[in-house]
């Protein structure tokens, strides 16, 4: 529901809904790259002019907003951010609330070890670790569900120790990835999707066979 959203976030941040909205956090798993975003390149190819990633997800979500033709769908997507340069959602914070992910804060370490440092917090899957993208926000706003309840996202990194490795990898050492192995995982990236996600976003269209052009 909106309202566990915007009951645990500053009036700045709040969905513009309702308390009792039914929303929906869209997750991509580490499939998505095969079963999605190669067989959306290879179709759409002459249509790709901004992220290839943010284009398929858009895709899809509008696919799925056709199937719902009786209803008013809203879509939030993970890239977009309002005039002030906020994001029109905290992906993290909707998929604890949602309860997908638990977000790992600075507030879940009982001691700690950082001092003055600016420390940022990160959503880990009981199934998936890191290897999952929060993309986007579907939002229902005829729909209520006043009776709906709340579950607890599944704290899988559960001790003070884990904790803080996953904090000083994510923030300090998040280019080698190791944070997203925090637990043990189901399912990772390809070593093509990791080269994908590796590259910078400007070479990524070469490395689809995209041509500058397109961009």
């Amino acid at each position: 529901k909106v309202g566990w959203y915007n009951a645990v976030l500053q009036t700045a941040f709040h969905l513009p809904y309702p308390d009792d909205t039914l929303a929906f956090v869209v997750l991509s798993t580490p499939s998505m790259f095969d079963k999605a975003l190669k067989p959306f390149v290879n179709k759409e190819r002459l249509k790709i002019i901004r992220d290839p990633v943010d284009q398929c997800v858009s895709h899809h979500l509008s696919c799925l907003k056709e199937k719902f033709p009786d209803q008013k769908v809203d879509i939030i997507f993970d890239y977009e951010i309002l005039p002030s340069r906020k994001p029109k959602f905290l992906a993290q914070t909707a998929a604890h609330v949602a309860g997908a992910a638990y977000y790992y804060q600075r507030k879940d370490v009982k001691l700690d070890p950082w001092g003055e440092k600016k420390i940022y917090g990160v959503c880990i899957h009981p199934k998936y670790g890191g290897w999952f993208a929060i993309r986007g926000l579907l939002l229902f706003p005829d729909i209520q569900v006043p009776f709906l309840e709340q579950s607890a996202p599944v704290d899988c990194v559960s001790t003070e120790e884990k904790r803080i490795e996953l904090l000083e990898q994510f923030n300090f050492h998040w280019q080698d990835g190791h944070y997203r192995d925090i637990i043990e995982v189901k399912e990772r990236y390809s070593e093509e999707q990791k080269a994908y996600f590796a590259t910078p976003p400007a070479e990524r269209f070469r490395l689809l066979g995209l041509t500058q052009g397109a961009q």
